[in-house]
């Protein structure tokens, strides 16, 4: 497996540790560093919205975080459907 160094600030050394380590792992321990890893990354961007605007509810937080991962367009539907249930 090859890796682009363009966008890496790992010295070498420690991504051919780290590549060691993750090819050691059995196939259900790397599905869970990946989904713990995914979980971390949009609790971060969630963070991120709710620091940027203190004042939006949590749904609205919700709702702006599914703008920027999935499109405006879901987040527009989401938020037709929450409305329509009176939420």
């Amino acid at each position: 497996m090859t890796f682009s160094t363009a966008l890496n600030d790992t010295a070498a050394d420690a991504l051919d540790v780290q590549l060691a380590c993750f090819r050691a792992l059995t196939p259900v321990e790397r599905l869970q560093k990946m989904v713990a890893s995914s979980r971390r990354g949009r609790d971060l961007a969630i963070a991120a919205i709710r620091a940027g605007e203190p004042r939006l509810s949590e749904d609205e937080v919700r709702l702006r975080y599914l703008a920027v991962a999935y499109g405006e367009r879901l987040a527009t539907e989401v938020r037709e459907w929450l409305g329509a249930r009176g939420q």
